[in-house]
C-alpha cells in the first residue's frame, strides 16, 4: 500500500488539531523521550510535532520530496504578551551559494517559504508541560512589504560578504534576520541565517 503523501497543508490541517494540547503528554504517548532520562533529548519538540504533522518517526523533514519542515518557536508572557522568547535559526549559510544567488533564487528565500512555524508555550528549562498554541506559515505575496524588507536584509549580508568576506558577516546587520556565527564557542567560524524575534512574532502575530 503506498504512502500517503503529506503536504504543507495537510500537515498544518493535522497540526491545528493540536491546538491547546499538552505536547509533553503526547510524547510520553508516543513513546518520545523528553527529560525522563536526566538527560535533555534536544530535538523532542520536533520529533512529536513530525508525529502530529503525520510523518513516521522514519521520514525525512521532505516527505515524498515535498519541500516543507516544521520549525518549533518557543513563545512566553512578558508583560501579559505572548513573544518569541529567542531568535530562530532558518539554514546554515554557504559562503559560495550567497555570494551566487539573489534572494529570491536563494537557499534562505526556499527554506523561509517552505516553513511550517510550531509556537510552543514555554514555562521554563525541563517544565512539565509545553502546549502547542499557533501553526502558522509565511504566506506572503513576494510584493508585500515585509518580503521586501527581508530581502533588502538579505541584500545587504549579502553585498557585505561579497565587498568584505565571510568573517565581516555579523548579527547586528538585517532589521528582520541577521546572519550570525553558530556553534559553540565566540571561536566558530560558521554562520547562520537566523529570523530575528521581531520577524517570528511577525509571522504570528496575525493568528495568536
Amino acid at each position: 500500500m503506498p504512502k500517503k503523501i503529506i503536504t504543507r497543508a495537510v500537515a498544518i490541517k493535522n497540526l491545528n488539531k493540536y491546538i491547546g494540547k499538552d505536547l509533553r503528554k503526547l510524547a510520553k504517548n508516543f513513546k518520545i523521550t523528553t527529560y525522563e532520562t536526566g538527560k535533555q533529548n534536544k530535538g523532542w519538540k520536533g520529533l512529536i510535532l513530525e508525529r502530529l504533522a503525520g510523518l513516521e518517526n522514519n521520514v525525512s523533514k521532505a516527505p515524498n520530496g515535498l519541500s516543507w519542515e516544521l520549525k518549533s518557536v518557543s513563545f512566553h508572557n512578558v508583560k501579559n504578551l505572548l513573544v518569541p522568547k529567542e531568535t530562530m535559526a532558518i539554514t546554515m549559510i554557504n559562503p559560495q551559494e550567497l555570494k551566487d544567488n539573489e534572494f529570491y533564487k536563494s537557499h534562505c528565500w526556499s527554506k523561509l517559504k517552505s516553513i511550517i512555524f510550531c509556537a510552543v508555550m514555554w514555562y521554563g528549562k525541563n517544565a512539565e508541560k509545553a502546549e502547542l498554541i499557533k501553526v502558522t506559515s509565511l504566506d506572503f505575496a513576494e510584493t508585500d512589504e515585509l518580503i521586501k524588507e527581508i530581502k533588502a536584509d538579505y541584500d545587504l549580508i549579502r553585498n557585505k560578504l561579497i565587498k568584505k568576506g565571510f568573517a565581516s558577516l555579523t548579527g547586528s546587520d538585517g532589521k528582520w534576520i541577521q546572519a550570525r556565527t553558530k556553534g559553540a564557542g565566540h571561536g566558530s567560524i560558521s554562520r547562520a541565517f537566523y529570523a530575528r524575534t521581531s520577524l517570528v512574532k511577525k509571522i504570528f502575530e496575525t493568528s495568536i
